[in-house]
């Protein structure tokens, strides 16, 4: 008879994030939530998994415009008010040691991007992967609907550049990408970032760290009163 901490030992806690590449509070919350795992006592046991949702996808494939540009004219946003709104996220992003550079930001369709974080997936690299993304996106201020770049980023993962171009050539993992968008329909998703523990409960946005840690530490109580 083994023991164990709690039921079921051999299986992790899981969290199933929705994110889309394009969107700051995903970059945001998926640092706080990295922050929370690595506070909790038993981070090993925990096993995170991104699923991709698309804040725009009806935005033009193959374009790219400055963010800050898109929002002021879709939306109607003065300067003062998307300024505004960057420095706070931005001071929020700082404590968490991310450097955020709006004013280089593109807005994309995020398609192609998602078919790396599924490639990387394949290959046992999908967080560093978002990470890269993420930073590519929100500090280098680089064109994620460029084949090219996303080829680069691939690579400097230590994944293959030629299966990177094939995958975005052939628009591989279309049916994994269109079933994450399905799944957030299914759970009624509207916005990202959504994590949800152990398909129990949800924490939606970037919220502070004690807030996922506390869904931690339940999620662990939880599992500690399932029989084995």
């Amino acid at each position: 008879m083994t023991s164990s901490v709690f039921g079921r030992a051999a299986e992790p806690i899981v969290i199933d994030v929705w994110s889309d590449v394009v969107c700051p509070f995903c970059y945001l919350g998926n640092a706080v939530l990295k922050e929370a795992v690595e506070q909790f006592p038993h981070g090993s046991s925990v096993q995170v998994r991104y699923h991709s949702f698309q804040l725009n996808p009806g935005f033009p494939v193959g374009e790219a415009v400055l963010a800050d540009n898109y929002l002021a004219q879709q939306y109607g946003m003065p300067p003062a008010q998307i300024e505004a709104s960057h420095a706070q996220l931005a001071a929020r992003g700082a404590e968490s040691g991310l450097d955020y550079q709006f004013p280089r930001s593109m807005m994309i369709n995020t398609l192609d991007a998602h078919r790396m974080i599924h490639l990387a997936k394949a290959h046992g690299q999908e967080l560093p992967m978002v990470d890269r993304l993420f930073r590519a996106e929100f500090t280098d201020g680089l064109n994620l609907a460029d084949h090219e770049v996303l080829a680069d980023l691939a690579a400097d993962l230590g994944l293959d550049r030629s299966a990177a171009v094939t995958a975005l050539e052939t628009k591989a993992y279309e049916q994994d990408i269109r079933a994450d968008l399905a799944r957030a329909r299914e759970l009624g998703i509207s916005g990202v970032p959504f994590f949800v523990f152990d398909n129990k409960r949800a924490v939606s946005g970037a919220q502070p760290v004690e807030m996922f840690r506390r869904a931690l530490d339940i999620t662990w109580q939880d599992r500690a009163a399932s029989p084995a």
